[in-house]
């Protein structure tokens, strides 16, 4: 479902749905779009009843409430740096009624909003811009921009940013671009460890373009490669899993080796 629409933030938007019409969505027609990765960040990420969970650089909300869909005992912090994301995270609570249980904030990864509390997040979940300033040619919308470009801030600060507020044993769940995963991984060894790495086929035997990384903070235990999954049939068809999880199920992301 998606039709054009406007609101009172400074930025034009379409009014669409995500988990099968389970949540109703403003975002902005030039701007980031939510697509499968947020949701299937949501549907994977090991969040339990009366968790504290952190969504960092949550753009319109897209993770926090799919996953407050399947998970609705959470308390979520947002941080975004985009006024006009910001705004729209915040009217998107309201929308789907869990203003009470996601708060959007205004702030960047690198310097996160005044009194922030940190250390007391259960779980960090992140969806960060996939590309390297110097790899990239800049859309021209600012929006899109800063969604889809690291710009100032690389991608070992969100991994840092994600660690401090974290407590003791807290979980990292990340998604990316698979040909980043050592990126990732580089500064995550530094401070985390149960690191498990989950790829995501396009289709079988396919290379992964996707990963899924979570992480565990204050846990020495030795990372791992899961099997994975395979998001479409050879029709282009969502695999049976990953239908289920596009329209709220949890999803399973595959045994670890």
């Amino acid at each position: 479902m998606s039709s054009s629409a406007r609101i009172d933030v400074p930025v034009a938007v379409t009014e669409d749905s995500l988990l099968g019409g389970r949540v109703q969505f403003f975002q902005p027609v030039d701007g980031y779009r939510a697509a499968v990765d947020p949701v299937l960040l949501a549907a994977s990420a090991p969040a339990q009843d009366g968790d504290r969970v952190l969504d960092l650089g949550c753009g319109a909300g897209a993770i926090s409430l799919c996953l407050l869909a399947r998970v609705p005992d959470l308390t979520v912090t947002g941080i975004e740096q985009a006024p006009e994301m910001r705004d729209l995270a915040e009217r998107n609570a309201a929308l789907n009624g869990v203003a009470d249980s996601f708060s959007p904030l205004l702030g960047r990864v690198e310097a996160r909003p005044p009194h922030f509390d940190e250390g007391v997040f259960d779980l960090v979940v992140t969806n960060p811009p996939y590309l390297e300033a110097e790899r990239a040619d800049l859309p021209e919308s600012t929006l899109k921009a800063a969604a889809h470009v690291e710009g100032e801030v690389p991608l070992a600060e969100w991994v840092e940013a994600a660690y401090l507020a974290l407590r003791h044993k807290g979980r990292l769940a990340m998604i990316h671009r698979a040909d980043r995963l050592a990126d990732m991984l580089g500064p995550m060894q530094k401070r985390f460890g149960g690191i498990e790495v989950h790829p995501l086929y396009p289709k079988s035997g396919r290379d992964a373009k996707r990963v899924i990384v979570m992480a565990r903070k204050g846990v020495r235990t030795p990372l791992s490669l899961s099997s994975g999954i395979v998001l479409h049939n050879m029709d282009g068809s969502y695999t049976p899993p990953v239908a289920a999880a596009l329209d709220g199920a949890e999803l399973t992301l595959g045994e670890r080796h």
